[in-house]
């Protein structure tokens, strides 16, 4: 009789053994499931598709087709149809007739310079009417401005270490007419693989590209001439436009006896 009992106590801790069993393997076949399922929503959030950029039509300006026109920067066309456009353009060319300017100094001075700079220009693929940023920046002079920039091309320091001018321990390249205009063509190359723009890369260069591809994301333009920046770089290209007119055409705009005649050694001083 015990043994009877004994076999069937056996019975009954072995079923409950295996019940238990049982059990056990449904709780890890639901952890895994779950698991499974955890998993897949992290994989479904982390493979969440980026949102679309926002498409933006371009509205650059024209290209210029007109030869004779005073209007335009890097054959890139000004929309002076645009009273905006035309009244701005207009009080910049006022600014820098001879009326208002009373100097032949820009002119002597642009004689002296331009023949190191346009071959320079040239060599890069960069547009000749580049020449005339030098110009705005600096008006040639050699003085340091309140920020630090210095030199013909206006270069912060830091900006003309990053592109290969020496500055510091009594050597300042900037100075040097030829090695900064190599700097400032790297420079200025650089802005227009950005924004491909020679209208934009110029008014970058007077802003710096971080600010201008904020304005062209946060207006969704890319159109220069219908922006809205900051007064010094609105008037930017106005100004460069202005220059080659006046330089291009002085005696229309009051200037007379413009290019004089100078001699290769003064060209060599500039080197």
């Amino acid at each position: 009789m015990q043994h009877i009992l004994q076999n069937v106590k056996r019975m009954i801790k072995k079923e409950m053994t295996k019940k238990h069993l049982i059990t056990c393997s449904v709780i890890m076949l639901l952890v895994i499931i779950s698991a499974i399922n955890i998993c897949g929503t992290k994989a479904k959030t982390l493979e969440k598709k980026p949102a679309k950029p926002t498409l933006r039509i371009s509205k650059f300006i024209l290209l210029n087709t007109d030869a004779d026109n005073d209007y335009c920067f890097a054959n890139e066309a000004l929309p002076i149809n645009e009273a905006g456009v035309n009244r701005k353009m207009q009080r910049s060319l006022q600014q820098h007739n001879y009326k208002n300017v009373h100097s032949q100094i820009l002119q002597n001075k642009a004689a002296r310079v331009f023949p190191i700079i346009e071959p320079i220009l040239k060599a890069y693929g960069i547009p000749d009417d580049f020449k005339y940023v030098a110009m705005v920046e600096s008006g040639f002079g050699e003085g340091t401005s309140s920020r630090g920039a210095r030199g013909l091309w206006q270069f912060m320091p830091g900006t003309a270490r990053t592109y290969g001018l020496h500055v510091g321990k009594g050597i300042d390249e900037r100075m040097n007419v030829r090695k900064s205009t190599l700097a400032a063509c790297k420079y200025i190359k650089e802005l227009y693989v950005e924004f491909n723009s020679w209208t934009l890369a110029a008014a970058a260069y007077n802003n710096g590209s971080i600010k201008m591809e904020r304005a062209i994301n946060n207006q969704n333009e890319d159109n220069y001439f219908r922006m809205h920046l900051n007064r010094e770089t609105a008037r930017y290209v106005y100004d460069l436009i202005a220059m080659k007119a006046v330089i291009s055409q002085p005696k229309k705009y009051g200037f007379k006896n413009y290019y004089p005649s100078f001699k290769q050694v003064d060209l060599l001083a500039f080197n």
